[in-house]
């Protein structure tokens, strides 16, 4: 029996041998999507982390049960009918790990998991048989915007779909999305740790292949390998960022593109006619079979336009309609920490985005350019990993360096032991050679430290300005001092 027959017969067996389903990681964006999908299946759902968070207590709100002490509760788990599924944010040396492994549980990866799902066949409520058809983002940028508008235009469509998304969606106030009568499932295919090659998905939108996670693909070549592996598992279509390309897929390939001013790119899929006026984009959406005219961004910010290509393609090939296509990008209300726009003023702008990349942060800037051409952008970015920031050091500085002002937080460790010399001050020094003066503030103190620097900014009556905070690890729990002060300061502006 092949990996993937047996894969089917797990999941079918799933209902009958097991009860429980505890999830070592539970606070995890991927995790935390398949705990809830789980939970409303009826299945008793419980977890660890080590941290108490919003999404931790809104799981708990949800009935589930969640630990943060490493040690099991005073519930009883038995292996005979409790499946643990773990992320590889848990070290393998956690005693909660060590119990489940020591006494005779199944445990599998998140993403083994989230693979069995989107291969699932499952019975909806007319009691048709339904063969589960994965849509499935893939590459270093983008992924979670894109499977996040790629799955409110396919939930809006005729076809439906249930979705696995790496944020928290603003049209749903979720991270997972279930319909029962959908063989749809939209999912982000994450590179890290190898996790997409558990998938197999229908069609894979693949966003960009640039170098990232080397310190478990080790090169550019590794990284690449891995993208190759992925593809060789997609059934149907690929849909790839023009520019990248991957080794001999047994499926149809597509191309697609932002929008090349002046000129019709060779790309299957992309935008024309890019319109922005009164902070609102619009363009029309050129695919094989003709043109989406017209198409509004629901949240629109520049570099939305190439996200919303992406995911308008995938839903095209999928059967979504003309109308449900621009519909659902019209509708779309965007990510948490994707873009949010806390603040919004004459002289005074804040934005909140996951940036954690060169490429992503240099797109950030970019796109805040282009919305607010005349004004002085300050970025705060907190770098996430030691391992990436040595990696990619001259590249965040070349990136941080086009906005026009910087300030560092110290590095977001994550899983990771401190570096010798990777430092949030090596950063500076960096951007400092490249002619911008940079500081580094600590986290307790930056909603201070701007609110200081944004008032000065302020004294100068005909300054705008934007603010832009960035990074992947804990900077988002500042955000919200962050904006209660730049109100309280911009309350003479009233």
């Amino acid at each position: 029996m092949g990996k993937l027959s047996k894969s089917c017969t797990f999941v079918r067996n799933m209902h009958t041998k097991y009860k429980n389903i505890y999830f070592l990681g539970i606070g995890g964006i991927g995790m935390s999507a398949l705990a809830r999908y789980f939970n409303a299946k009826g299945y008793t759902v419980a977890g660890y982390d080590r941290t108490r968070s919003h999404l931790t207590e809104e799981l708990e709100n949800e009935g589930i049960n969640i630990v943060y002490n490493d040690s099991i509760s005073g519930e009883t788990y038995t292996a005979t009918d409790t499946l643990v599924v773990r992320t590889p944010a848990v070290p393998e040396d956690e005693a909660i790990y060590t119990y489940f492994r020591q006494n005779g549980y199944t445990i599998i990866k998140r993403a083994e998991l989230l693979g069995l799902v989107t291969r699932l066949e499952h019975t909806d409520t007319d009691g048709n048989t339904l063969t589960t058809k994965a849509l499935c983002v893939a590459g270093t940028h983008g992924k979670t915007t894109c499977s996040t508008m790629l799955a409110h235009i396919m939930h809006l469509s005729h076809n439906g779909a249930s979705a696995f998304l790496g944020g928290i969606s603003e049209n749903y106030h979720s991270n997972v999305i279930i319909d029962d009568k959908s063989r749809f499932v939209v999912a982000e295919a994450d590179e890290y740790d190898r996790s997409f090659h558990h998938l197999t998905p229908y069609i894979s939108l693949i966003t960009s292949i640039e170098p990232d996670h080397l310190d478990i693909y080790g090169t550019a070549k590794g990284y690449q390998e891995g993208f190759d592996i992925y593809a060789e598992n997609v059934t149907d279509a690929i849909v790839i960022k023009k520019g990248f390309s991957v080794r001999n897929p047994k499926c149809k390939v597509y191309t697609y593109c932002g929008y090349e001013e002046g000129r019709h790119p060779e790309a299957d899929f992309y935008a024309d006619n890019v319109r922005i006026k009164d902070g609102e984009i619009e363009f029309n959406f050129i695919h094989p079979q003709g043109t989406i005219k017209d198409v509004r961004l629901g949240v629109p910010v520049w570099v939305n336009i190439e996200n919303a290509i992406g995911a308008m393609a995938v839903a095209h090939l999928s059967g979504a309609t003309d109308n449900e296509i621009r519909s659902g990008i019209e509708t779309y209300q965007g990510v948490w920490r994707r873009f949010n726009r806390h603040l919004n003023s004459t002289r005074l702008t804040y934005i909140d985005d996951y940036a954690h990349h060169p490429t992503e942060i240099k797109n950030a800037i970019s796109s805040v350019r282009k919305t607010y051409p005349d004004r002085h952008i300050t970025a705060v970015f907190q770098p996430h990993l030691y391992t990436r920031t040595r990696d990619f050091a001259d590249g965040f500085a070349d990136a941080l360096t086009t906005a026009d002002e910087v300030i560092l937080l110290p590095i977001y460790p994550a899983r990771e032991k401190p570096i010798e010399g990777i430092t949030a001050s090596m950063l500076t020094e960096k951007c400092k050679a490249r002619g911008k003066e940079t500081t580094v503030v600590e986290k307790s103190n930056i909603a201070e430290y701007i609110e200081q620097d944004m008032r000065e900014k302020l004294t100068d009556t005909a300054g705008q300005y934007v603010l832009l905070t960035l990074g992947a690890g804990d900077i988002d729990r500042e955000t919200d001092k962050i904006t209660v002060r730049l109100k309280q300061l911009l309350q003479p502006d009233k």
